[in-house]
């Protein structure tokens, strides 16, 4: 049996090397739906994205190959692909001509947010409001938009109809 799950990192920057990883937000597929899981602060660490991913067999990212992966290998120490089948996203869109980040392809394809005009610069400036100053809504609007980014990874696997 297939068990989906859609993953999505936010970090502090672009260099896995100097720039820490934030937030790790994995969506796994239920009968009833999406079950939303998000790892921050002390729950980011190797032992605990390995339980989140217990019972999933295939996983599905946008850029993960290249972004989120390696960050996640760096940071964590955790190799995702040695266990479970990677999809990445990204190059089923090209093959569509569908180019961009994840959020452009979301506005070709008509796919709505909650949070239309937030981007990874706005995720760096809320972790480091929430970091440096407690600030909670800050953190609470981080996870909001990591939680889109989960949810609309699902839902762009269904509009490519990738298995």
């Amino acid at each position: 049996m297939i068990r989906r799950a859609y993953l999505d990192i936010e970090t502090t920057g672009l260099s896995k090397r100097w720039s820490e990883v934030t937030v790790v937000g994995v969506g796994i597929e239920r009968e009833e739906g999406l079950e939303l899981h998000q790892l921050v602060g002390d729950e980011l660490n190797h032992g605990a994205l390995l339980r989140t991913l217990a019972d999933v067999n295939r996983l599905y990212t946008y850029n993960g190959r290249r972004f989120d992966l390696p960050f996640i290998k760096y940071r964590l120490g955790l190799d995702i692909e040695k266990t479970l089948k990677h999809i990445d996203l990204m190059f089923f869109c090209w093959q569509r001509n569908l180019k961009g980040g994840l959020k452009n392809v979301e506005r070709l394809l008509g796919i709505e947010r909650e949070l239309p005009d937030a981007g990874g610069l706005d995720a760096v400036r809320w972790w480091k409001r929430y970091a440096e100053h407690g600030d909670r809504a800050a953190l609470d609007l981080l996870l909001r938009y990591n939680a889109e980014d989960v949810a609309n990874l699902r839902i762009l696997r269904d509009c490519l109809h990738v298995s």
